[in-house]
């Protein structure tokens, strides 16, 4: 039987649940020793996985930074960089992204309507592979199993989020809370409307809680609900 990845759901948020806000430029809602430390759970992860959407809004190259950590990554046996990972449903995807252009292996998961479409706009700059008809978190996690992701890290957006949360399929979620509000309703959320698992009394257990500069840090473990 395949093991599944265990999944960290990693954010930064405002006070009001935040991701960004709605201006053309990204929100930076942490700082630089938050930064920081999210770079050391890349580096402790097998893969980092973004969606479709934040990879189109946000262009980002998703990279381990410290060459200490990535020079520890390859004396482990591991390679230089975790797996980069996005889901699509669409397959709108384009090869001019810095996603593919930075960074080790890349891998796109994808639906059976459009997987030779994203074949077509990648070529060989990732992986390309289908769960099937639609797209199905269980699936997805499997297939990471059989390619040796053992440690996911999930890092948006909101609608992911929402997904691995409302399917308790999340392990972890780190928080990383900046003193910030938004309040714009048409900005992205770390968490969308679902029916999450335990109802709205169900507590999830705190790991973790600390101060990084004037970011405050939370770790939950969401299947721990009272």
């Amino acid at each position: 039987m395949t093991t599944r990845p265990y999944v960290i759901l990693s954010a930064a948020i405002s006070v009001d649940g935040y991701l960004d806000d709605t201006s053309p430029d990204r929100l930076r809602l942490s700082n630089a020793a938050d930064f920081d430390r999210v770079d050391q759970v890349r580096a402790e992860s097998d893969a980092i996985l973004i969606g479709a959407n934040t990879i189109r809004r946000d262009n980002p190259r998703l990279l381990v930074n410290s060459d200490d950590r990535r020079a520890q990554r390859v004396a482990d046996g591991k390679p230089e960089y975790p797996l980069k990972v996005t889901v699509t449903a669409s397959g709108d995807l384009s090869a001019d992204l810095n996603f593919w252009h930075h960074g080790g292996s890349k891998l796109v998961v994808t639906v059976d309507s459009t997987v030779e479409k994203v074949r077509a706009a990648l070529g060989d700059l990732a992986d390309v592979v289908s769960v099937g008809p639609e797209l199905d978190w269980d699936l997805v996690l499997d297939e990471l199993g059989r390619r040796g992701v053992y440690r996911l890290m999930v890092e948006g957006g909101g609608t992911i989020h929402t997904q691995l949360m409302s399917q308790n399929l999340a392990d972890e979620v780190h928080l990383a809370i900046a003193p910030l509000l938004v309040g714009q309703p048409e900005a992205a959320r770390f968490l969308g409307a679902a029916n999450y698992p335990g109802g709205t009394t169900a507590r999830m257990k705190v790991l973790e809680v600390r101060a990084i500069d004037d970011v405050v840090f939370v770790r939950y473990a969401p299947k721990e609900r009272g």
